[in-house]
């Protein structure tokens, strides 16, 4: 029988997929738009961030999602600091939620406050995703707009308090193989995983909609 890290993955592989090779993460990564749609993207990933890390103190003690709460992960100041090279130190003023961001940080936010199991799947679907993927992204910004190698602007990308990412990654999945939940509870789960990856791929559709290339 499948591990439930397996599981999850492969359950979800579909729309991970989907939101991988969304038209806006395509054009960005193929360099063919400017840093502004990156500081826009950056500053949506604030508000799903700030979602997630508000309410994880929390959770600390909770015996489900609880093991999983790991400081070295947050993120929030790193996007901070990124937010400040690219906008400036009066960043706050202009940030803004798309409606589809705005939905993402919402649902992330209830699960934070209702649902362990689910604040898990969120939990996974970013974090795992910004150690293996978002390097990727680091990679493409540092070459593409000049930022300097991990420094502001990819710090959002740069995992300081992780040593050994492939070693943490085996340790996460460890975690999930051994959460304290039913096989119900599991299927909950993944379902949710699901659900994290679509509200992601609406927010891409959304800066897709304000970023379109031109004919």
């Amino acid at each position: 029988m499948d591990s439930f890290s397996t599981l999850i993955r492969t359950a979800s592989h579909e729309q991970h997929t989907e939101a991988e090779t969304s038209t806006f993460m395509s054009d960005l990564l193929g360099g063919r738009l400017g840093v502004e749609a990156y500081a826009r993207y950056t500053e949506q990933l604030w508000f799903v961030y700030e979602a997630l890390e508000s309410g994880a103190q929390r959770l600390a003690a909770d015996p489900v999602a609880g093991p999983f709460v790991r400081p070295e992960l947050f993120r929030v100041a790193a996007l901070e600091r990124d937010l400040e090279h690219l906008r400036g130190p009066g960043w706050r003023a202009s940030l803004s939620a798309l409606p589809a961001t705005r939905a993402y940080a919402d649902r992330v936010r209830e699960c934070a406050e209702r649902w362990p199991g689910g604040y898990v799947a969120h939990h996974y679907t970013r974090y795992l995703g910004d150690l293996s993927g978002g390097q990727i992204i680091r990679d493409k910004a540092e070459r593409t707009w000049g930022f300097a190698k991990k420094g502001d602007g990819v710090r959002f990308y740069v995992f300081d308090g992780i040593g050994n990412p492939a070693a943490f990654k085996r340790e996460y999945r460890a975690l999930l193989d051994g959460i304290r939940a039913d096989d119900l509870e599991k299927q909950r789960v993944i379902a949710e995983c699901k659900k994290a990856f679509a509200l992601n791929t609406a927010v891409f559709r959304a800066l897709g909609e304000e970023f379109p290339l031109s004919a």
